[in-house]
């Protein structure tokens, strides 16, 4: 079975930064996606940022140039590294793992969430 355990999140000022981490455990396959997501009150889940097994990364538009994600495959973790927190980013953020099966097939695994807020 696998875990996904965040850590990292809290309270910043505006202009801030912070890094999250997932640490993924359990039978995880070598090829996946590992990424955040985040969930203001009120607001749908939507994604933050991912990176592939090979390192491709993805973005929202609304993070680029401030938030950087990046993993370490050794480690079955990958990070978030926030700069220039601004109000809006305040949300939980979940950390996501996906992995790809036979014709097209995705299996999404979440951890339970860290609270970012970003408040002066």
């Amino acid at each position: 079975q696998v875990q996904l355990v965040e850590s990292g999140g809290g309270l910043v000022q505006p202009g801030g930064s912070l890094r999250l981490s997932c640490a993924a455990s359990g039978n995880i396959f070598s090829i996946n996606t590992m990424g955040w997501f985040r969930q203001a009150p009120g607001k749908q889940r939507e994604l933050v940022a991912t990176i592939t097994s090979s390192g491709s990364t993805d973005y929202a538009d609304s993070v680029k140039g401030r938030f950087t994600v990046s993993r370490d495959n050794a480690k079955n973790t990958v990070y978030l590294q926030m700069n220039s927190l601004k109000p809006e980013d305040t949300a939980v953020y979940f950390c996501n793992l996906r992995t790809y099966g036979t014709r097209g097939a995705q299996y999404d695994r979440w951890g339970q969430g860290t609270q970012v807020i970003v408040h002066s």
